[in-house]
């Protein structure tokens, strides 16, 4: 989706016999025609609207990529008494550098990974717009293998970065040759690979990231949100961190911790590079809550990951199912799904949506991504789609 087709989080609001027209930008969700004259808003931002995915209050929510399953209690009460006790000196900033969390993160990523080579944020967005703070700007290019996170070229522009778009291979890989080559022509100043990518699921190989690290002039960034997911034998871009200190691998614990309201994202790189993004973040920047909440959960890392493997096996389950109904299907190393081969991806969308199914219009003309949810979710996913594809609706 381009900055322009993007739905606010303030959807609700809109009745859903509107949707189609809020999604395709021929009415306003909840933001006026044009902004006041008298408004001095950046040029670059002028007739924009806010990213989001549309939250709608329906049965089956499967466009997020959200974890389906609630953290277990013991966790819930762990989080409820070290919030509690971080409450009790709330009166104080929290801890500047989030020290205590980063040693943390690095002890739950290996690679004899240490404090100084971590660094935490509110999100994985927020690491991202920290990097692009400290290197690109005015002037300065990223580069990105389009189609991926939507969020990267969005930041890109609101830093004032220019966003390069580059292609992928038609299973939506990445040949290292070829992505390396793209990266020479450029010459950006940040590259962004995503692994596994969102949305097609594709995961990289390492000797892609290899190639682009010796290609690119300025940063690599790979963005590994969906790494817990991948399959067994996928190797993480860490393993490359000593032989490239301009190589920036950025996590999330929104995803398989199950902790997307939490909002706690984080990245692993050379300490110079975390003493660069020191120069952009903002003071006091993660809250004691949040750095409470996150050190607990880390503590429960095998339980909150005990779900890990059954959405990997319910993924597969439904790539299989997708591909039997005659539907293209894209190998996804992720917890979602992006299926395509439909004439008409809105109307399958909106008879999804008519029969309680939220999933997320994605990907390339044709397409659509559904989150893995619970077996049951699931079910009515499987159902609802074999009865909007028997009315002919997309084919």
């Amino acid at each position: 989706m381009t900055a322009r087709q993007t739905v606010p989080e303030s959807l609700p609001q809109v009745l859903p016999e509107s949707l189609p027209q809020v999604l395709s930008g021929s009415l306003p969700p909840s933001l006026p025609e044009s902004l006041p004259p008298s408004l001095p808003l950046r040029a670059d931002l002028v007739g924009l609207e806010p990213y989001g995915a549309p939250q709608l209050d329906v049965p089956v929510r499967l466009n997020t990529n959200e974890n389906p399953y609630p953290p277990p209690s013991a966790l819930v009460r762990a989080i409820a008494d070290a919030t509690a006790e971080a409450a009790a000196g709330l009166n104080r900033y929290p801890e500047r550098d989030a020290t205590g969390l980063r040693a943390d993160l690095a002890g739950y990523l290996g690679y004899g990974l240490t404090w100084r080579q971590v660094w935490a944020a509110n999100g994985s967005n927020e690491i991202i717009q920290q990097l692009l703070q400290a290197f690109g700007g005015h002037g300065r290019t990223a580069l990105g293998f389009e189609p991926s996170y939507s969020m990267h070229p969005i930041i890109a522009r609101t830093t004032c970065t220019t966003w390069l778009a580059a292609g992928r291979d038609e299973d939506f890989g990445l040949d290292a040759e070829r992505a390396a080559d793209q990266v020479r022509e450029a010459a950006p100043d940040l590259v962004f690979l995503t692994s596994p990518n969102n949305p097609t699921g594709t995961a990289l190989g390492l000797e892609v990231i290899e190639a682009v690290c010796a290609a690119a002039p300025g940063m690599v960034v790979v963005d590994e949100a969906y790494a817990e997911f991948a399959r067994d034998g996928t190797r993480s871009a860490l393993a490359l961190l000593p032989a490239f200190p301009r190589l920036v691998i950025t996590r999330t614990m929104s995803k398989a911790f199950a902790l997307a309201g939490a909002r706690v994202g984080y990245l692993a790189a050379d300490p110079a590079v975390i003493d660069a993004v020191l120069l952009v973040r903002l003071p006091y920047h993660l809250s004691a809550l949040t750095q409470a909440a996150a050190r607990a959960a880390l503590r429960h890392a095998d339980e909150l990951l005990g779900c890990v493997a059954e959405l990997r096996a319910e993924r597969d389950r439904a790539a299989d199912w997708l591909r039997a109904q005659d539907l293209e299907v894209a190998e996804s190393d992720a917890n979602f799904v992006l299926f395509g081969g439909l004439r008409d991806r809105r109307a399958v969308w909106r008879g999804l949506l008519d029969a309680g199914v939220l999933v997320r219009e994605s990907g390339p003309p044709g397409w659509l991504r559904v989150t893995i949810g619970t077996p049951a979710e699931m079910a009515a996913f499987r159902t609802a789609l074999t009865d909007v594809l028997a009315t002919g609706a997309g084919r």
